[in-house]
């Protein structure tokens, strides 16, 4: 295709000024858009994509494979800009490209004619899952109130994650004690343990209650300073709390990433005022939805209707969005080195104040040759990545549940829970069908943990899924840790999986402007966090999300469904 050929290929967008271009409609994108839509912003939203989401995109099994596929190859020089520095008379054009953010990736589907083949195959496209999973949303934290305050809730529905899991060695998967009822219920902990359970979370409920203050007789109502600056795992040492119930607080409700008794493995040590934090917003999660017993939440159609919303949120608002729009280029003021607009691959110009770019792009490095007193200091931001490290992320597909009677739950495989050198928490997340992710008497499992390398999150994802599915025979199999299980002639056999690891970085503030990855965590406060930040450092004088009314409020008459989830109110 020639030049000109390819510019007809792209409608000419009008105006060409805003005050935002955003390239990208990851979760973090769609946050800023709709914030800075809100209080009066001109906003450009642009996607490469066909799809939205970016990086938080739920897909279909062959959009999946063809996304982690081609992002996982570097940048050629035949899809990257043919500009060069001098091409414009007021402007310098810089060429950006779009590094990998994903690597090692392995997918594996049965080929065979077997019923299961013939499943995949006839269902390829109602089988939707997610790029960043595992997810979900505790149904008391902040991204329930942004939703809320936002008006992107209206466009969402959720249903509650039936049972939260641990995995304990030589006991199986066990259901979290995360409230006085589970406790009691609990047959797995003896009558000392469950004693010494519920101490412990009343004495964190009285000290919540009471701000830390001592009541009468100065006993019972207050952790000490001392306490909530120490380590947690320190804090439960000291609280004689056995290893079990232990492992339980700091890796199944509290969240840890890493081994907190192992110091020379452990690169975030939570201090116990964190932990207590933590616990409480994990207690005041459970049961505050009637039809969601637990403590979680997940969007019905997955994880991609989150983005879409605050997309959706942001276009009511004036937000102008373009799909299958690639951006090729920055301008940048040849007197002053001040960014002043972006090329798309159509050739057109296009101008703001302000621009956020998806993670993964940047531009060559070392920097292309400028006119002698160009400053191209501030390029230099984005000409290096700060790669905070890894997530290695694992999907599954089976016919069976990993534990009966229930389709969607949370696990945690604690440290050196799979093998003694394990030395970061595994999450896992099934979803069932009644979530529309996929047909009936199918499931979609996510696992993730951190890493430092591939072949150590190849080594743990697989652990994990090793310790209740029954994987394919591979090559690379003998260096995979084998976990026995009481139930092995029950384990779900996997139909389809993928594997592959994720790059996370940190997001960045300039005149230009980049988001974050998706990180290791199971819920999206750190994210929603650095949009909340990056909005701030943009628009420091504006309110993010001022809460207004206005007969643009409303749902839209077909998103009326027959899920019987949750909506969410203010």
């Amino acid at each position: 295709m020639t030049q000109s050929e390819d510019a007809l290929s792209y409608p000419p967008i009008d105006p060409v000024n805003f005050d935002l271009i955003i390239v990208g409609t990851g979760l973090s994108e769609s946050v800023i858009a709709a914030a800075a839509s809100a209080v009066g912003k001109t906003v450009l939203h642009l996607d490469p994509n066909s799809f939205y989401g970016s990086h938080f995109a739920s897909l279909s099994l062959d959009e999946l494979t063809s996304y982690l596929n081609s992002h996982s190859l570097p940048t050629t020089s035949s899809t990257v800009a043919a500009a060069t520095p001098n091409d414009d008379p007021d402007h310098v054009v810089v060429d950006l490209l779009q590094k990998p953010l994903y690597s090692d990736v392995e997918i594996v589907s049965r080929d065979s004619d077997d019923e299961d083949a013939k499943l995949l195959r006839e269902n390829s496209r109602r089988f939707i899952v997610d790029l960043g999973g595992p997810r979900a949303l505790f149904s008391a934290d902040k991204s329930i109130d942004l939703l809320i305050k936002s008006g992107a809730a209206q466009y969402l529905e959720f249903k509650g994650i039936d049972a939260s899991l641990a995995y304990q060695p030589n006991e199986g998967l066990a259901n979290l004690p995360d409230s006085r009822g589970a406790i009691f219920r609990d047959k797995s902990l003896s009558l000392k343990e469950k004693n010494q359970l519920m101490r412990f979370f009343k004495l964190v409920q009285q000290h919540l209650a009471n701000d830390g203050d001592q009541n009468e007789s100065g006993e019972g109502r207050k952790i000490l300073e001392e306490d909530l600056e120490s380590p947690f795992v320190s804090f439960l040492d000291k609280m004689r709390l056995p290893p079990k119930i232990k492992s339980i607080l700091l890796y199944a409700i509290a969240m840890v990433d890493y081994d907190q008794d192992n110091n020379e493995v452990c690169k975030d040590l939570l201090k116990t005022k964190d932990g207590i934090d933590r616990l409480a917003q994990y207690s005041s999660s459970v049961g505050r939805f009637p039809n969601a017993p637990g403590a979680l939440l997940y969007p019905v159609y997955g994880e991609g209707e989150l983005p879409q919303a605050f997309c959706r949120r942001a276009a009511v608002k004036g937000c102008i969005y373009v799909l299958r729009m690639p951006v090729i280029a920055l301008l940048m003021d040849k007197v002053t080195g001040f960014y002043k607009g972006v090329r798309l691959a159509s050739g057109q110009n296009l101008f703001s104040h302000q621009l956020v770019l998806d993670p993964s792009f940047t531009i060559p490095s070392p920097l292309p040759s400028f006119p002698r007193d160009f400053p191209n200091e501030r390029l230099q931001m984005l000409s290096q990545r700060d790669i905070k490290g890894m997530v290695a992320r694992g999907i599954c597909i089976t016919r069976s549940s990993i534990k009966t009677d229930v389709s969607n739950c949370s696990v945690v495989y604690p440290p050196r829970s799979l093998y003694p050198e394990q030395a970061t928490s595994i999450r896992a997340l099934q979803i069932g069908s009644n979530l529309a992710v996929c047909p009936a008497g199918t499931f979609v499992l996510y696992f993730s943990t951190l890493c430092n390398e591939a072949d150590e999150g190849k080594k743990l994802v697989q652990a994990a899924i090793n310790a209740y599915l029954t994987l394919p025979v591979t090559g690379n199999s003998e260096s995979i840790p084998i976990v026995q299980n009481d139930s092995e002639d029950t384990k779900p056999s996997v139909l389809w999986s993928a594997f592959y690891i994720q790059n996370v970085t940190m997001s960045k503030f300039e005149s230009i402007s980049s988001s974050p990855t998706p990180d290791g965590n199971l819920n999206y406060n750190d994210l929603l966090d650095a949009a909340e930040k990056l909005f701030g450092q943009m628009y420091p004088e504006e309110e993010f999300f001022p809460k207004t009314t206005s007969p643009e409020d409303t749902v839209d008459d077909d998103d009326d469904d027959d899920h019987n989830g949750i909506t969410l109110e203010s």
